[in-house]
């Protein structure tokens, strides 16, 4: 059984990766929530929008995909 992914480089560069992504995951949120004409959050919360929480759930699917394609190159 190999043992490679337990070295400390391999791990520190895997948690650095993660921190990365969760960074850029929630700046586009930011931004995506700066470019709409209302707020994401109060909507979802407040106001119960089911249609919206599809809409920005599968938009965090697609940012995760997308970065995740980023990390493994």
């Amino acid at each position: 059984m190999d043992l490679e992914w337990l070295k400390p480089a391999v791990v520190l560069g895997s948690f650095l990766y993660a921190i990365i992504g969760v960074v850029v995951f929630w700046v586009s949120f930011v931004i995506v929530d700066k470019l709409t004409p209302y707020k994401l959050w109060e909507e979802l919360v407040e106001h119960k929008n089911l249609a919206l929480a599809i809409v920005v759930g599968s938009m965090c699917i697609s940012i995760g995909m997308i970065v995740a394609a980023a990390i493994k190159g």
